[in-house]
């Protein structure tokens, strides 16, 4: 068994890849050099890694894309502080250190059987993207997967190219994209909405519950996005009559060492409190309801 120490001690990763996505996201895939490290790490969507830039710091970044090969990974850098816009200005080739990965995950096998609803807001999207690749590889193990994502407007859209084919091929794979844009006046949007009126609207990412008649009976629901999101898409669930148990949400919290040492990340008290890197990131709607102040 690994000890606290050894588990603190980053492994160096490569930058293949650094492609800008928007101004401040960029989609980073590293090659992790270490490949006794490598074969150890085994991640599941919804599991996330502290990313350290030597003498600036280290940030908890979501894993992005579901495990294709053990010595790759892709994550999703938004560019909000110090170490973000450190990370935004290496170039392939350049050396990050990662350690991990922490978290709980989303439990696949749990929805196995079931169809899936996964709902996201912005930059929401990263973890989810983990989720919808996995249930695309097994495809076989899932029902219909349908995706709602609600982005600000077209410039802002994540991993534009594969997102939009889903938009309009996915239908091929019994894959249902419904998109959402917060600007009305943005033409790019407005032209996807005159073409599929049935699958874009503008208005919030709740909006798209009226275009989806979303059933509870052999329904996972997954949720990701901004803080303020979750109490609105929650309520559009509730209203469907899903089971608290069957609503998966990610949360977002100050992490600092990933293993519920440094207690940044509580949520809760007494006999109800949660380490959210530990015990999450990934909670139910009803954990939610049984621990003060997780949403």
């Amino acid at each position: 068994m690994m000890s606290v120490r050894n588990v603190l001690v980053p492994s160096p990763a490569r930058i293949l890849k650094s492609e800008d996505m928007t101004d401040i996201e960029k989609h980073i895939e590293l090659e992790i050099l270490d490949k006794e490290f490598a074969k150890r790490f085994v991640y599941k969507p919804g599991q996330f890694v502290e990313v350290g830039v030597m003498g600036v710091g280290e940030a908890p970044i979501s894993i992005c894309a579901a495990r294709k090969k053990e010595d790759l990974l892709e994550l999703c850098v938004r560019k909000v502080g110090r170490v973000t816009n450190a990370i935004h200005r290496l170039k392939p080739g350049d050396i990050l250190w990662i350690r991990g990965p922490y978290g709980n995950g989303f439990p696949m096998e749990n929805m196995e059987g079931s169809n899936l609803l996964l709902v996201a807001g912005g930059l929401g999207i990263a973890p989810l993207r983990g989720v919808l690749q996995y249930a695309l590889t097994n495809r076989e193990k899932y029902g219909t997967i349908t995706v709602m994502y609600g982005i600000r407007c077209y410039t802002a859209m994540l991993w534009r190219d594969e997102f939009l084919q889903l938009f309009y091929e996915g239908d091929k794979n019994n894959v249902e994209f419904f998109l959402s844009y917060e600007d009305p006046s943005d033409k790019q949007c407005y032209e996807l909405q005159c073409e599929r009126s049935d699958r874009c609207m503008s208005g919030v990412v709740t909006k798209l519950f009226e275009l989806k008649e979303v059933k509870p009976e052999n329904t996972y629901a997954v949720i990701c996005g901004p803080p303020i999101m979750y109490k609105f898409v929650v309520q559009e669930l509730m209203k469907r009559n899903f089971d608290p148990r069957k609503i998966y949400m990610t949360l977002e919290r100050r992490m600092k060492c990933g293993l519920g040492k440094c207690g940044h990340c509580i949520v809760g008290s007494g006999r109800n409190m949660k380490f959210v890197c530990k015990d999450g990131p990934v909670f139910t709607y009803w954990d939610a309801l049984m621990t003060k102040g997780m949403i």
